[in-house]
């Protein structure tokens, strides 16, 4: 029997659309699409296009599609020098972040988390150190023999920012966390009453490195998948709500992502598979309960968004899943113009309606 279950609006808030720069990979009117069959209401696009989204230009062209703009951090998300932070949050941008790059300099990542506190809004940091790795080291790393990214890569990255958000009170949020040792950092900064947020991606909940066999690029993203350990507690804590959702959905054209782990991009899409993926890993085989899964497609996400943002989001739309409905995920329906994605052919039984 199917059952139907309505919830506030779910949000994604990191997703990439390649408009400008790589329209073959998603335009987006073809990422809209995409969240919509995803179940989203709201999507925040990142930065990191061709050029990159630094302008109150792009700012407004994303607002005036009905997508949700963050803006980058520093000019052309070089790490050089800052973007105008002011006149882009004027504009209605919802976050700053360079996602795609860490920002190395302390001194500019503390200046612009001060900027950002006057002005209310949050900091997304995508929190990897430069490093040339390819794979958290596993059996199928060793096999290839490719560069290792390690793990203090993330840990590294995560420790200075959390240094950075008690000097300056501005909201931190963590993307795509991936490390047992990240969350932990993530979880007691919570506990000491600092504004810092985190989120967990569908692929990094459901894939372990240690599963990996054949040189397959649909598994290869940054930060790279954990280990079995990872795995767990970063279930652990999106459970507890250390944790929300969010996709990092990366479109790419095919030719990019067969090139194994060696050489191909980053990335994988998820719009279109992140509720049933997530209802499975959390309810269906961690035993969460349905309505706290829900809140970390629909709270969470709110706690980075400006609150004129969230309220009229509190207006809007609702997110209406099946629960019951079991169905092969295809690509042969999919609305994004990307396929590199490793869940075709799983079987899930809660969708989107």
């Amino acid at each position: 029997m199917i059952e139907k279950r309505v919830f506030p609006g779910f949000v994604d808030v990191h997703v990439h659309f390649r408009d400008p720069g790589v329209p073959e990979a998603e335009t987006d009117e073809s990422g809209l699409r995409a969240a919509k069959v995803g179940g989203f209401a709201k999507v925040v696009v990142m930065p990191n296009t061709t050029p990159a989204g630094d302008s109150v230009e792009w700012v407004k062209k994303n607002l005036a599609k009905g997508i949700l703009p963050s803006a980058a951090i520093t000019k052309g998300r070089l790490g050089k020098e800052l973007a105008d932070l002011e006149s882009l949050a004027r504009a209605g941008a919802v976050f700053f972040t360079d996602d795609g790059a860490y920002v190395e300099e302390a001194h500019l990542m503390e200046k612009a988390m001060l900027i950002s506190a006057k002005l209310g809004l949050a900091v997304c940091q995508h929190a990897l150190t430069k490093n040339n790795g390819v794979m958290r080291d596993c059996t199928l790393a060793r096999k290839l023999n490719v560069p290792i990214v390690p793990v203090d890569a993330e840990v590294e990255a995560i420790k200075r920012d959390l240094s950075l958000c008690r000097v300056t009170g501005c909201k931190l949020h963590i993307q795509h966390i991936s490390t047992a040792q990240g969350v932990e950092l993530v979880r007691m900064a919570q506990k000491e009453g600092l504004p810092v947020t985190a989120e967990a991606t569908p692929h990094h909940i459901l894939f372990s490195n240690e599963e990996l066999t054949i040189d397959d690029a649909n598994f290869k993203m940054a930060p790279p998948l954990g280990n079995n350990e990872d795995r767990a507690e970063l279930r652990r804590a999106v459970k507890e709500g250390v944790l929300f959702f969010a996709t990092d959905h990366a479109p790419h054209p095919e030719s990019t992502k067969t090139k194994g782990f060696a050489t191909s991009a980053n990335g994988i899409i998820g719009l279109e598979a992140a509720v049933p993926v997530t209802y499975f890993v959390m309810v269906e085989e961690e035993g969460m309960a349905v309505e706290e899964w829900a809140k970390r497609w629909w709270s969470g996400p709110r706690e980075i968004l400006p609150a004129n943002v969230v309220k009229e989001l509190q207006d809007g739309e609702v997110t209406t899943i099946k629960i019951g409905d079991k169905r092969v995920f295809d690509k042969s329906s999919l609305a994004s113009r990307s396929t590199n994605c490793p869940y075709f052919g799983m079987e899930f039984s809660c969708w989107p309606e």
